[in-house]
């Protein structure tokens, strides 16, 4: 099993994982937050052809994630599984054959990955994250959720990798261009995570399996790279686990979860 950003922040996200080899490789994008020629750009340069993904996965009806996913349902028969709460949002009647419901707790077998959603607040509709795993190494998905609360770390528990929301420093949001309800967006209880939030969930699932962390959804106005791994590494307070930031221009590299 192993996996990639494609890119992560306000601009566009998209995480590409697979698992197994041969006639039972499983590939899934987990959002494509992009448009058609950008995604096929991006998985171009991890090597993967658009035509070969298996499934789209999609967190919620906001643009940076769901992108071009209707899109590439339509043209290549693509299965995109959302929430009943997300494609009702985008308020698309024109639903494509390939258009799969998600439901929280109920597993998404894929062949070589099983996906499995958890709800988790955030001003969306419906929102899912999850986790995902071959049947040996487990990573978890969170991003867009404006607070760590106990269901979330419950989810995220024996993880070998993780994908984390960072996406904002306190600080530099509160001091920052952006205007007043915005920032009370932004940093609410259904906005995003901050650093400091980021961190707390982090120290309620780390152990000592887990391989990789990944700093995901970075603020190009209110957050720095720097910032989201220092907090994330004192999180963990040593160890063997790689602390990597996805950036929004090249995402981050592979990561073999072998």
């Amino acid at each position: 099993m192993r996996w990639c950003s494609l890119g992560s922040g306000s601009s566009g996200n998209a995480t590409l994982i697979e698992a197994g080899t041969g006639e039972r490789l499983t590939r899934v994008l987990v959002d494509c937050g992009f448009t058609l020629r950008e995604l096929a750009r991006r998985l171009a340069r991890r090597g993967v052809e658009m035509r070969t993904i298996d499934a789209v996965f999609v967190t919620h009806e906001h643009g940076d994630h769901v992108g071009c996913a209707r899109a590439l349902a339509r043209r290549h028969g693509t299965p995109v599984w959302t929430s009943a709460g997300t494609w009702a949002a985008l308020g698309d009647a024109d639903a494509p054959p390939s258009l799969r419901r998600a439901r929280a707790g109920e597993p998404i077998d894929l062949g070589a990955l099983v996906l499995h959603p958890f709800a988790v607040p955030h001003d969306a509709r419906e929102p899912l994250q999850l986790t995902c795993d071959d049947g040996r190494r487990r990573l978890g998905v969170a991003t867009d959720l404006g607070e760590p609360d106990a269901h979330v770390a419950a989810r995220l528990l024996d993880c070998d990798a993780l994908l984390l929301e960072c996406n904002h420093d306190r600080d530099l949001l509160a001091h920052g261009p952006y205007p007043a309800f915005l920032k009370r967006r932004i940093g609410g209880g259904r906005g995003h995570l901050s650093n400091d939030q980021a961190a707390d969930l982090l120290r309620r699932c780390a152990h000592r399996g887990l391989r990789h962390v990944v700093a995901a959804h970075l603020s190009a106005t209110n957050n720095r790279a720097d910032l989201a791994a220092a907090v994330l590494a004192s999180a963990l307070g040593g160890g063997a686990t790689t602390v990597t930031v996805a950036d929004a221009a090249a995402g981050c590299d592979w990561i073999e979860l072998g």
